[in-house]
């Protein structure tokens, strides 16, 4: 008997949501047999790791659920403890891995390492990254049909609406404590705005918490206008004789009514589609370290990559009128000091000139 092989760990990760790539957008099949530009860890070329190199199991509690055992319960590190969890890239390489005087070892303690080594996901394949589901039920010729985009995935299908495939998808960032926050089929929304499904644990405040990147999944779902619930329709028909089921007779109203009734939830016979986006941890395809995020990728005026975090000052992206005048008038005194002096010495020189004469 061995341990799981990353194929064995693909059957169900690699394929989440209903196909390759939908779910994770940093786990898919291109990560069963994987190069070093892909994932430094994984490459068959290189250290070939399975996915219990880093999952660590104890008691079938496997190390980085977001729900049941988040990553980041203790940062530390092998190096500390040979018993700690070897779930966070601190747990290898400690939190100062680059060399001795590098500046990137100062971001450790609010920048997580994935923020800068994974500057993209979907490298190969693509994820799903959009998935209207209010454009569902159109037919052809009074049937069912299926229109594949560029890529070869389908933009849109009778049973699922259209949905967006994308490659090479620059991570959006959040603050993140290893935990996620779930929204329930029982809570309260507010239809008014984009509704967010899970949430990352965590703030600038906190000091597990990291700046991490995620996928942002956007979609247009049903909800219960009246009660003001998201709903779970029913859609895999049970058999030949199941018109209740969304994918057989294609009626929201029926399908919401009966899954809401089968999990025992009211609903209200009131529906509409609302905004929604689900974020996923991206923390695979680790890249190698000459393709890494460049420092003025975040550092910058101008589509920062940390463009959507506030309430904290970054270098080069955010600017002060105040310090901008204060740095301003220290260069300005500055130039004057050395323009002071070096006219100063030219005088003096004159002098020790003409005294010498």
């Amino acid at each position: 008997m061995t341990r799981p092989s990353r194929k064995n760990c693909g059957t169900c990760h690699f394929f989440g949501g209903g196909g390759d790539g939908v779910k994770h957008g940093d786990l898919d099949s291109s990560l069963v047999k994987p190069d070093k530009h892909l994932d430094v860890h994984m490459g068959t070329d290189g250290q070939n790791f399975d996915c219990t190199r880093c999952h660590s199991t104890t008691l079938h509690q496997i190390a980085g659920r977001v729900y049941a055992t988040p990553a980041a319960v203790q940062r530390k590190s092998l190096i500390e403890d040979d018993l700690a969890s070897k779930i966070t890239c601190v747990s290898c390489h400690s939190a100062r891995p680059h060399e001795e005087n590098e500046k990137a070892n100062d971001h450790t303690d609010k920048v997580a390492c994935q923020s800068c080594h994974i500057p993209a996901f979907a490298r190969v394949n693509p994820t799903k990254m959009s998935w209207d589901w209010s454009t569902a039920g159109r037919k052809k010729n009074g049937k069912p049909y299926t229109k594949k985009d560029d890529l070869g995935k389908p933009a849109y299908m009778t049973k699922k609406g259209d949905m967006k495939w994308v490659k090479n998808v620059k991570p959006e960032y959040f603050w993140y404590n290893g935990s996620m926050k779930h929204l329930t089929l029982k809570d309260v929304i507010d239809p008014s705005g984009v509704v967010a499904l899970t949430e990352p644990a965590g703030s600038m405040d906190d000091p597990n918490s990291r700046i991490f990147p995620f996928k942002v999944h956007r979609a247009k779902q049903p909800y219960d206008k009246i009660n003001k619930t998201i709903v779970a329709p029913h859609l895999f028909p049970k058999g030949k004789t199941d018109k209740a089921a969304y994918w057989k007779g294609f009626n929201w109203n029926t399908s919401i009514q009966y899954g809401q009734k089968y999990i025992g939830l009211p609903y209200s016979g009131e529906f509409d589609f609302l905004e929604t986006t689900y974020l996923f941890p991206i923390t695979h395809m680790v890249a190698p370290k000459d393709n890494v995020v460049k420092c003025q990728e975040c550092h910058t005026s101008d589509e920062s990559r940390m463009v959507a975090l506030s309430g904290f000052y970054m270098p080069a992206r955010d600017s002060y009128s105040i310090l901008d005048t204060i740095g301003w008038l220290v260069a300005v005194l500055s130039l004057a000091g050395i323009f002071l002096h070096a006219l100063g010495r030219f005088v003096s020189g004159i002098r020790n000139n003409q005294e010498r004469g």
